[in-house]
């Protein structure tokens, strides 16, 4: 059977070594092309920036300098988005400004620093307080009263801590693929993956799933044990809709203008460095005690998303007290909704969230 690539917070994808030929760098360059902003109010930048002590890639697109900011908080962790946003950010940076950046340990991040020294701030205060080092510093360069702030998968955890802390710095938060109890999460997954192998009666799924049951358990949520509890979902589509495998996803870097090859490996090689050391707090997360949000609250929500499952996040929208809230279903999406429908995700950041922004903005 072929190999499963695992994600979530498991990046343990082999990306193919390309070779140097003239097709692959002709396709990179047109990639690199098409990919430029050359509107006169534009803006395309990539830099590293001093944050929390360490330097940590910055990345800022948009058509329209005046448009509204959106901070946008990667998964993983050490998953950056940064390699991928080529895949379909283009539309979005029609009606804002689309910030990027490669946590701590993670892409080009993971590569600029000691790792000796970095391993000792792979906490998730450490994420939180970079969240919001990076919001104040958008605010006094780019002139911004406030940005927009939104997560995916393991940064919707960062993202609502730092809503949380400092809602002063945020118009909106907006949860993709939200994570409110990680175990819980873990075993919603567990238990469709093992439904979905009784019913295609798939041995080889069973077999493995039945070797870790009950999930998680009362066992230690160890490494190889994640493995088999994230290969299987996502097998049966809860990483991407109706697919069995993601590799347009876990492939989409090596075509990336903003990354080279020895860029590409720091991925991988960043989640490793990362796993260990942040998943004891990972395990943890559970916001169903936050029953107030300090700003407006928006969740985009895969009816298939077996990876941070959607229902613990619907019931937590549908009770939480915010000023605004809103949950949106994506149909035809699992965890990957940015990629799987980024028509509804474009009209629903147009339609429900900028107005938050520049309503504020003519007040």
């Amino acid at each position: 059977m072929k190999k499963i690539h695992i994600v979530y917070f498991l990046f343990l994808s082999s990306f193919i070594c390309v070779a140097q030929n003239s097709e692959y760098q002709k396709s990179k360059a047109i990639i690199e092309d098409l990919d430029r902003i050359v509107a006169p109010n534009g803006i395309q930048e990539s830099y590293a920036l001093k944050i929390g002590g360490i330097n940590q890639w910055i990345y800022v697109r948009g058509q329209d300098k005046d448009n509204p900011i959106i901070l946008f908080v990667h998964g993983g962790p050490a998953s950056p988005l940064s390699p991928i946003t080529w895949t379909f950010q283009n539309p979005m940076e029609e009606y804002f400004t689309i910030v990027n950046y490669d946590q701590r340990a993670a892409g080009k991040t993971y590569a600029s620093n000691d790792t000796l020294n970095l391993s000792k701030t792979i906490h998730i205060d450490s994420y939180v307080e970079d969240i919001i080092e990076i919001a104040e510093y958008l605010k006094t360069e780019y002139k911004k009263e406030k940005v927009i702030l939104m997560g995916h998968s393991w940064g919707t955890i960062i993202s609502m801590h730092a809503a949380l802390k400092r809602p002063d710095l945020f118009y909106a938060y907006v949860g993709i693929g939200q994570v409110i109890n990680t175990k819980e999460n873990e075993r919603l997954s567990f238990e469709y993956a093992l439904d979905k192998a009784k019913t295609d009666n798939n041995k080889t799924a069973l077999e493995e799933l039945q070797s870790i049951a009950p999930y998680p358990g009362n066992e230690p949520i160890t490494r190889d044990r994640i493995i088999i509890a994230r290969k299987w979902p996502q097998y049966f589509g809860g990483l991407t809709a109706y697919r069995n495998n993601s590799d347009y996803f876990f492939q989409a870097p090596l075509l990336s203008p903003e990354y080279s090859e020895t860029d590409v490996q720091a991925i991988n090689q960043g989640n490793i460095f990362t796993l260990s050391k942040i998943l004891p707090e990972f395990l943890d997360v559970d916001f169903n005690d936050i029953t107030e949000f300090p700003i407006p609250v928006f969740m985009f929500m895969g009816r298939h998303d077996y990876t941070t499952p959607s229902k613990p996040t619907e019931t937590w929208i549908n009770n939480v007290d915010a000023p605004i809230k809103k949950g949106i279903w994506f149909e035809n999406s699992a965890h990957l909704i940015p990629m799987e429908e980024p028509g509804k995700m474009l009209l629903s950041l147009v339609k429900e969230v900028r107005p938050m922004a520049t309503k504020k903005a003519k007040e």
